[in-house]
C-alpha cells in the first residue's frame, strides 16, 4: 500500500480541508520534498473563496522550503537530504515562453490557444505544498539550495511574497532617486516596499488602513506612511510631491479603488506597476490617463520563479539587505491548518504570514 500523508484539500468554494493522500511518485525530472516549512498566500485565499478556479481535490500551497527526500533518476546537481527552496513558479526551462524570458507564463501554450499563468503550477494546475511532501517538477530548473546558518522563517517569504513583491519595483523601473508609492501593505505591498528601497527610491510613500501595517512598512523602509483610514491617500501623496505626482505606483492590493488611486498619483510619463489579484474588471477614469496621452506605462506581473530567481532572493536575505522573518506572525501546526486559514482568510489578529510546519 501506498505511503499517505497529511495535505490541505481544495473541496470548493469556502472549504479547504486537512485530508490524507498518497505521498506522489517522481519522475525522472522531479524531486521529492519533505516539507519543513510553508505558508498561506493571499492567493490561496482567492481559491478558498471561489475567486480563481482550481479542481476539486486538489492540495493547495505554492510556497515551500523543505529537504530532498528523493531525486528522479535523471536528477543531477543535488543530494538526498539537501535543505532547499523552490518558487511559486516552477518553469520547465525549455518551454517558448522560458525561452523567451518569460519564465511565469511556461507551459501557458496549447494547441488550442493561449492561457496565461501556467508557469504557477503548485496548487494550481498540480498538488501544492501544504502537506507533508510536494512533488517539485522540472527539479533542475527550480530547486535552489539554502544557504548554511538560513533558518525556514528567514527563507519562507522568498518562493512568492518576496519575489512578487520585488517584481512590482523591478517591472516599474525604479531608478535611484525616484518618489514611489505602494498602495496596501500586505505582505507583497511590503516586499514592495522593501524592493523600492534596494532599487534606490528616495522616497517612498506606503499607504493601509491597519496601523501595525504602517509600523511595519515604516520599519521596512517607508518614509512616509498614509492611513487610508483617515486622510484622502492621492490629495495626500500630491500634497507630499508638491503635485508632481510619484514616479512610479506600487498597486499591491487587487482593487479598483487602489488601481484608480495609483493611476491618479502619477506623473505624466510615470508608471503604474500591478501586482493585485483582480477579481473584477477593472475600469480606467479618462481623467488620470490623459485620455490616452499623458504617457504612463501600466505594467502587470506575475512573481518569477525558477532557481535563479530563486538563488537571488536567497542572496538578498544572506546578505542581510533585507530581514523578512517579522512578517511572520503566526504559527500553525500542518493538523490546524483550518484554523489558519480561518485566521489567515479573516485577517484577524494582526496576521501578516503564517507559517506553517507539518
Amino acid at each position: 500500500m501506498a505511503a499517505r500523508m497529511k495535505a490541505a484539500v481544495f473541496v470548493g468554494p469556502g472549504r479547504i480541508v486537512l485530508d490524507e493522500k498518497p505521498v506522489p511518485d517522481v519522475g525522472p525530472l522531479d524531486a521529492l520534498v519533505r516539507i519543513t516549512t510553508t505558508t498561506i498566500c493571499g492567493t490561496d485565499i482567492h481559491i478558498l473563496k471561489g475567486e480563481y478556479p482550481v479542481a476539486s481535490g486538489l492540495t493547495i500551497g505554492h510556497e515551500p522550503v523543505g529537504v530532498i527526500e528523493k531525486l528522479g533518476s535523471a536528477v543531477k546537481g543535488y543530494r538526498e537530504g539537501q535543505r532547499v527552496i523552490a518558487g511559486a513558479i516552477t518553469p520547465s526551462g525549455y518551454s517558448y515562453a522560458s525561452l523567451a524570458g518569460d519564465h511565469a507564463q511556461d507551459g501557458a501554450g496549447t494547441a488550442h490557444g493561449w492561457k496565461p499563468v501556467g508557469g504557477w503550477k503548485l496548487g494550481h494546475i498540480i498538488d501544492g505544498c501544504q502537506a507533508e511532501f510536494v512533488r517539485v517538477p522540472d527539479a533542475m530548473a527550480n530547486l535552489a539550495p539554502i544557504p548554511d546558518g538560513l533558518t525556514d522563517e528567514e527563507v519562507l517569504m522568498c518562493p512568492d511574497i518576496m519575489s512578487t513583491g520585488l517584481a512590482g519595483a523591478e517591472s516599474g523601473a525604479i531608478k535611484v532617486g525616484d518618489t514611489v508609492a505602494v498602495f496596501a501593505q500586505g505582505p507583497i505591498g511590503l516586499c514592495a516596499t522593501v524592493g523600492a528601497r534596494l532599487m534606490g527610491a528616495t522616497t517612498i510613500i506606503a499607504t493601509d488602513m491597519l496601523p501595525e501595517r504602517l509600523d511595519m512598512a515604516r520599519r521596512l523602509g517607508a518614509d512616509h506612511a498614509i492611513d487610508s483610514a483617515k486622510v484622502d491617500p492621492v490629495a495626500e501623496i500630491m500634497r507630499l510631491t508638491d503635485g508632481r505626482g510619484v514616479d512610479v505606483a506600487i498597486e499591491a492590493l487587487g482593487l479598483q479603488a487602489t488601481f484608480e488611486a495609483a493611476l491618479r498619483v502619477l506623473r505624466p510619463g510615470g508608471t503604474l506597476s500591478s501586482l493585485g489579484v483582480y477579481s473584477k474588471d477593472l475600469t480606467v477614469p479618462l481623467g488620470p490617463i490623459a485620455a490616452g496621452l499623458g504617457d504612463h506605462r501600466i505594467i502587470t506581473t506575475l512573481c518569477p520563479g525558477g532557481k535563479e530567481r530563486m538563488r537571488r532572493m536567497l542572496n538578498v536575505i544572506n546578505s542581510g539587505r533585507a530581514d523578512l522573518k517579522p512578517l511572520v506572525t503566526h504559527r500553525f501546526k500542518l493538523d490546524d491548518i483550518e484554523a489558519a486559514y480561518d485566521l489567515f482568510g479573516h485577517q484577524r489578529d494582526g496576521v501578516l504570514k503564517v507559517a506553517i510546519t507539518p
